[in-house]
């Protein structure tokens, strides 16, 4: 976390010094470009407001928060319970392909969308409930 904190200290401090050039030569230009110097400003702000929670983030717990950050940590120290994935479970699929057709829908027509829309709602309460029932019932 020390070590994403710095690094998110310069590209905040990168970004900042992007945005003062940026708005330099759009005034050198007498063409002032607002979207550009508010995106890249944004981002300077971004990196630095996540910089800072780490910081304080290291400190309020006081040492090495994560398993990388400790000099004597083993290689599956740090590794965590990602979650519980289904293999034999055909609703990701099926989730990602509704959510496919919405998106088309929403681009293109909007009948489409109309039509997805339910699919998709199917499809979340099929991935949400498929341990309540069949062999894998709890």
């Amino acid at each position: 976390m020390k070590s994403a904190a710095r690094i998110l200290y310069v590209m905040g401090g990168s970004f900042l010094t992007v945005t003062s050039v940026y708005l330099f030569w759009s005034l050198q230009a007498h063409n002032l470009e607002l979207v550009g110097v508010i995106t890249v400003g944004l981002c300077a702000v971004l990196c630095l407001l996540l910089a800072f929670y780490f910081g304080r983030l290291v400190k309020s717990v006081g040492g090495d928060l994560l398993a990388e950050d400790r000099l004597d940590a083993n290689i599956d120290d740090g590794d965590s319970e990602l979650g519980l994935f289904s293999p034999w479970s055909w609703w990701p699929i099926l989730l990602a392909a509704a959510s496919t057709i919405l998106i088309l829908g929403l681009s293109v027509s909007a009948w489409i969308a109309i039509i997805a829309l339910p699919i998709l709602i199917l499809c979340l309460i099929g991935w949400f409930f498929e341990y309540y029932r069949g062999y894998f019932a709890r």
